[in-house]
C-alpha cells in the first residue's frame, strides 16, 4: 500500500468535449461556446463524466492493463474539483490505498485506488476512490 502510480498527461480538445457531450451529456456549457461563455463556467467545458472517463483510461494505459485487472466494482467520493477546460491538459496520481483478498471468493483481490487528477496549473480537477477487481498471484493461499 502506499505505492504512487503515475497516470501520465491527456491534452482536451474543443472536438473531444463536444463528441463526448453530444453522445452523453448534452448540456449547452459543453456543446456549445457562446452559451459556455454565458454559462457560470465562462466557456467550453468537459464534462465531469468525461474528466472521469479520461481518468481512467490513464488508469488502464498506465496500470490497470499491467496487472490481472477483472474490471471495477464502484467508487465512492467522486468529487469534480475544478471544471476542465478547452486546451487543458490533466494527469495526476494514483495512489494505492488498499489491498484486500476477497472473503467470499479467495482467488480475488480488490485494491482500492485513490485518484487525484489535476491541470495543467496543478489545480484539481477529480478526486475519487476506486475499488477495482483483481486476480490473485496465489489463489489458493488462505484469506
Amino acid at each position: 500500500m502506499g505505492e504512487v502510480i503515475d497516470l501520465g498527461r491527456t491534452a482536451v480538445s474543443k472536438d473531444m468535449i463536444i463528441t463526448f457531450a453530444r453522445e452523453f451529456d448534452p448540456f449547452p456549457f459543453h456543446l456549445d461556446e457562446e452559451a459556455a461563455k454565458a454559462s457560470l463556467l465562462g466557456g467550453l467545458a468537459s464534462s465531469g463524466w468525461q474528466t472521469g472517463a479520461l481518468s481512467l483510461r490513464m488508469l488502464v494505459d498506465s496500470f490497470l492493463s499491467t496487472i490481472a485487472s477483472c474490471g471495477g466494482l464502484g467508487f465512492r467520493d467522486l468529487k469534480w474539483k475544478t471544471p476542465v477546460m478547452v486546451g487543458d491538459t490533466i494527469g495526476g496520481k494514483v495512489t494505492i490505498a488498499g489491498l484486500r483478498r476477497s472473503e467470499s471468493h479467495p482467488q480475488w483481490g480488490i485494491v482500492t485506488l485513490d485518484f487525484d487528477v489535476r491541470n495543467q496549473k496543478d489545480k484539481p480537477v477529480l478526486t475519487m476512490r476506486l475499488a477495482n477487481l483483481v486476480e490473485c498471484r496465489t489463489p489458493e493461499a488462505a484469506a
